[in-house]
């Protein structure tokens, strides 16, 4: 019974709208059926469409550049911070509530506010960039450029994240250890492979399978930033997902693009976890 309320909750907001996300990408739903009800079966045409369409393939390679690149600077920074603030030095926890800041803004107006930040004729970065002698780059109009503006702003939001577990991690970790390795010249870097990495794996596997599901399905930010452009530069399927039913009003396309998206993520989620569940044990 304490349970029930939970479990209600969950079956009502994340259980109904999964299994009628799936009816509906098996269904020809469009505006229409908000007025007549009908919403004819068309079996797997609406993903056909969605494999079919030109930008299908781009927008899955954007989507794994943008995960890969976020996740990879998102942790690698977020583990260094985490590891330096792990000692105790003045204005440390100080420091560590500030890194919180850039996790409780709203995501639309941090891509807001970085949006203006990285301004091409009037963005503080290149007003920097000019003032030491190089050129202004076009971070958020240039089709080369784009993704990778992207994906650093979306570094700078999840550094909270990985910074604040990755720290919960390390202080279960026997200050000990640490002692016991000094004795025998296991220090530094020596310290880090060898006692801290092996004690953090379980931390770490949640850390990244958290991070890669959370990053699949990120909308807020390139929409903030880019609306999908320059040129389809920062499409990822989560993008066309939110396009193909609130631009186009198809929301059948829309739900085949979102179900292909929660696919590769209990994928990914699966063969990661069963990858590390053997060392974890151990």
């Amino acid at each position: 019974m304490f349970i029930a309320p939970a479990a209600l909750y969950i079956l009502l907001f994340f259980g109904y709208p999964v299994v009628k996300n799936l009816v509906m990408s098996f269904q020809e739903y469009t505006t229409k059926t908000f007025f007549t009800g009908e919403a004819p079966w068309v079996g797997w045409a609406n993903y056909l469409t969605v494999v079919n369409s030109g930008l299908f393939w781009p927008s899955m390679l954007n989507t794994a550049l943008f995960t890969v690149g976020s996740i990879a600077g998102q942790f690698v920074i977020g583990l260094a911070l985490a590891v330096f603030f792990r000692r105790k030095f003045p204005l440390s926890g100080f420091l560590r509530a500030m890194l919180l800041l850039p996790w409780l803004l709203p995501l639309i107006v941090a891509s807001a506010t970085w949006r203006s930040i990285l301004d091409q004729d009037s963005g503080i970065l290149n007003e920097f960039l000019t003032s030491v002698g190089l050129s202004a780059i076009p971070w958020l109009n240039s089709p080369d450029v784009a993704l990778v503006a992207v994906i650093l702003v979306n570094i700078w939001i999840g550094i909270p994240f990985n910074v604040t577990i990755l720290y919960g991690g390390l202080q279960d970790i026997p200050e000990e250890l640490y002692e016991a390795a000094s004795l025998d010249g296991a220090t530094g870097w020596k310290a880090f492979w060898h006692i801290t990495l092996p004690n953090l794996r379980p931390v770490i596997n949640v850390v990244l399978v958290l991070g890669v599901v959370y990053t699949l399905k990120v909308i807020d930010i390139i929409l903030g930033l880019t609306n999908g452009g320059p040129a389809n530069a920062t499409q990822t399927i989560a993008i066309r997902s939110y396009q193909s039913s609130f631009v186009d009003f198809d929301f059948g396309v829309g739900a085949a693009f979102s179900n292909i998206l929660i696919l590769i993520s209990l994928v990914f989620a699966v063969i990661y976890l069963r990858g590390n569940r053997k060392p974890v044990d151990e």
